[in-house]
């Protein structure tokens, strides 16, 4: 089995509580049958009895159960795999993602472009867990933070997390956590109470009907730099899509498999009243079974899954990067919601201000983007009823054709038929289920290149592309002038000298982070 450290090193970590290893890797005590985070406060075991996986899956595929005391489930996710980029790091990545619950294992297997037996036997070697056992693991802890959460019936928990009954669902959450899930109920509730659920009076005990008003923690590994992250998302917010208040709540439309949906996140401030620091949520949703899409579309909007302490160690040892960090610890790359939508409002955006891209943004969701009812966004102070819209789909784009994007948007031949090619291809990827596809876990390199052989689309949105849809952690952009500028006046030469080339070279050191290096840039020389 693969490990990112070998059991002497890995055993220390543990002995020394080292939390920086927490959701990286996971201890098995061969002695009680319980796996634990390497923080655990329990007493650490003798090195005979100790196994070591690199994923909550793989313990349970093992025979393992989570350990009531340091909840190794209740982790904020972790980037760590997408630093590798190989098979197994996109497949896992997907997986988290929801992949297996929404294609199941062949449809996975086909994204990645290989045989289900080799998926398999990959997966078992790398991670010591199949595709199965890894989304089965990712269905039980969104159902356990569902129950402590929220005041849902078990049978709309069930639902929510993707299972398929209620027997498999009791059935995988015995074998997950040990204990049934009406106990956890139990014991949140006598912790510190649940969370509410607001929703229509006749939907209150049935499965899958809505909109309902979902509450939520997202928890992250601290620190969180809010300050920037509000400002980078206020500065692409599309009117009519997007709406951020002046307390600090941003609320975001998505399209989400069942119909539309509504997320409201506050970013005023932080919630630190649990184990992990969290962002307050809700999400307004068409059907229950939308929710935890949602919840992880919103995870990789805000960069929720980042590591800071880890990004920020290796970031802080280069001279020119290290009093960014140190001024802005815990910065986030923010995602994209959607990578259609992102890669289209990029090609829209080129070599315009970013309020002109905004502008054209804005006129094509307007323009072609689907009504949201009014019921979803009652509660968004500054969004009036009826005028929020879901950004247009690929499909759509497709179908209108390229002319009539021009007018509605006021654009150039050029760059309407762009737009077009691009909303075409992305069509027809999705229609067939292969070609161009912008999401995490597919492969870099490979779609950067599909993406530089379509007319209109050169490196820099090639790479924009790459650092915010596919959240790629060493995606970089060396042709990028504002980071030209900035590297140009650490390295104290002209802006003429620090061409793309150099600073490629320049950035070097800082795999495999590069993407938080150049967001630590950016946002130094917007504070400037």
């Amino acid at each position: 089995m693969h490990l990112p450290l070998d059991p002497v090193a890995a055993h220390r970590a543990v002995s020394g509580r080292d939390a920086r290893w927490d959701g990286r890797l996971y201890l098995g005590v061969v002695t009680t049958g319980i796996y634990c985070r390497p923080s655990c406060p329990a007493r650490t075991p003798r090195p005979e009895n100790c196994q070591y996986f690199p994923a909550a899956a793989a313990a349970v595929a093992a025979g393992f159960r989570a350990c009531k005391r340091c909840r190794p489930d209740a982790l904020p996710g972790s980037r760590h795999w997408d630093a590798r980029g190989d098979l197994v790091s996109r497949a896992v990545r997907l997986i988290a993602d929801g992949a297996v619950d929404e294609a199941g294992v062949a449809g996975l297997a086909r994204s990645l472009a290989v045989s289900e037996r080799h998926l398999h036997r990959m997966l078992v070697a790398e991670v010591g867990a199949t595709p199965q056992q890894l989304a089965r693991t990712r269905r039980a802890h969104a159902a356990r933070l569902l129950i402590e959460q929220t005041a849902l019936p078990l049978t709309d928990v069930a639902f929510a997390a993707g299972f398929g009954s209620l027997r498999q669902f009791n059935d995988v959450m015995r074998q997950e956590f040990g204990m049934p899930p009406r106990s956890f109920r139990r014991a949140a509730a006598i912790r510190d109470g649940a969370a509410t659920r607001t929703a229509p009076p006749e939907a209150e005990g049935r499965s899958g009907l809505g909109p309902a008003t979902i509450a939520l923690r997202l928890t992250f590994r601290g620190p969180l730099a809010l300050e920037p992250l509000r400002r980078t998302l206020r500065a692409h917010a599309l009117e009519r899509v997007e709406h951020h208040s002046d307390t600090g709540e941003a609320m975001r439309t998505l399209a989400a498999p069942s119909g539309p949906a509504v997320a409201r996140i506050h970013l005023g401030g932080v919630d630190d009243g649990a184990a992990h620091p969290a962002l307050r949520a809700s999400f307004t949703l068409t059907s229950l079974s939308d929710l935890m899409p949602a919840v992880g579309t919103v995870r990789r909007w805000l960069d929720l899954d980042a590591d800071p302490a880890l990004i920020g160690a290796h970031l802080g040892e280069d001279e020119v990067l290290a009093p960014l960090v140190a001024a802005h610890p815990g910065l986030r790359v923010p995602g994209a919601v959607d990578g259609a939508e992102l890669a289209i409002c990029a090609v829209l955006g080129q070599q315009v201000s970013l309020a002109v891209a905004r502008t054209f943004q804005s006129r094509i969701a307007a323009a072609f983007g689907a009504p949201v009812p009014a019921s979803f966004t009652e509660a968004t102070t500054g969004m009036p009823d009826g005028e929020a819209v879901t950004f247009p789909t690929p499909s759509r784009l497709a179908e209108v054709g390229a002319q009539a994007i021009r007018d509605a948007a006021n654009l150039t031949q050029a760059r309407a038929r762009a737009v077009h090619t691009l909303a075409s291809v992305l069509a027809e990827g999705v229609r067939l289920d292969t070609g161009l596809r912008l999401a995490p876990g597919v492969d870099p390199e490979a779609t950067r290149a599909s993406l530089l052989a379509l007319p209109g689309i050169g490196p820099w949105t090639a790479d924009y592309i790459a650092l915010r849809a596919l959240r790629d952690p060493d995606a970089f952009m060396p042709s990028d002038l504002v980071l030209r500028k900035a590297l140009a006046a650490a390295q104290g030469v002209s802006l003429k000298e620090m061409t793309p080339r150099r600073a490629e070279a320049a950035s070097q050191p800082w795999r495999p982070w590069r993407s938080y290096a150049l967001q630590h840039l950016w946002t130094a020389t917007a504070y400037a």
